[in-house]
């Protein structure tokens, strides 16, 4: 792949909605910001997050996806998709944010950007892509979830600017594989993205889930 940039910088606020279920309320339509965007440590000015308990939070300021996996999910769905519809802040290019470590930093811009774990599919995601018929299913078999970033070091970051990968750990785990760790019920994996130093608290419910299915055995 060329040079890691981003593509887009995308924010947007809580609406009321009724298509989003239960919520209500949802800011998953994230729309390119011009110029330079501050980065603080629970996100980008000018961005909300409607589901406080699986959105938003230090763990999960920032969230990034790949413009090369939009295109592909654009292809499979026959439509296009336009930067941010994912409700992704950070449209990349050159990067392959699902295959990123955990515990990666990245510098941008003026920010440093620590990646933490992937996006699960949610019934707001599926009902924002006009209810898509088994999308929920079809993003996790793919696996190609982005990254929720923690920001280490706030600052401003602006379409064009480079990411610079200024740490990546040695333990090879990257999101791809331990979101799948979780489905496949990996215990062994989980424990090891459990021992990764800083590691986000939200890995340990999925461990604990994964425990209690293996304990109850086959269904």
């Amino acid at each position: 792949m060329g040079m890691a940039l981003v593509g887009s910088v995308n924010v947007g606020t809580a609406v009321d909605a009724d298509w989003a279920g239960r919520l209500k309320r949802t800011a998953i339509d994230k729309r390119p910001a011009p110029g330079r965007v501050a980065v603080h440590t629970l996100g980008l000015d000018g961005d909300e997050q409607a589901d406080l308990a699986n959105h938003g939070g230090p763990d999960q300021a920032v969230y990034a996806y790949a413009r090369e996996e939009l295109d592909l999910w654009s292809e499979r769905l026959g439509r296009p998709l336009r930067d941010g519809v994912f409700g992704e802040n950070l449209t990349t290019t050159g990067l392959e944010v699902s295959r990123a470590r955990i515990g990666e930093r990245w510098r941008i811009g003026s920010a440093l950007l620590e990646v933490t774990v992937p996006r699960t599919p949610c019934s707001v995601f599926k009902a924002w892509l006009d209810d898509e018929p088994g999308w929920v299913k079809r993003f996790s078999e793919e696996a190609r979830t982005g990254a929720y970033l923690r920001v280490v070091e706030e600052g401003e970051v602006a379409a064009g600017d480079p990411v610079i990968t200024e740490y990546r750990p040695d333990h090879g785990i990257d999101l791809t594989t331990a979101f799948r760790a979780g489905r496949d019920n990996d215990l062994d994996l989980l424990e090891r993205v459990l021992a990764i130093p800083g590691r986000s608290d939200k890995w340990r419910p999925v461990a604990d889930q994964v425990r209690r299915r293996r304990a109850a055995g086959p269904s």
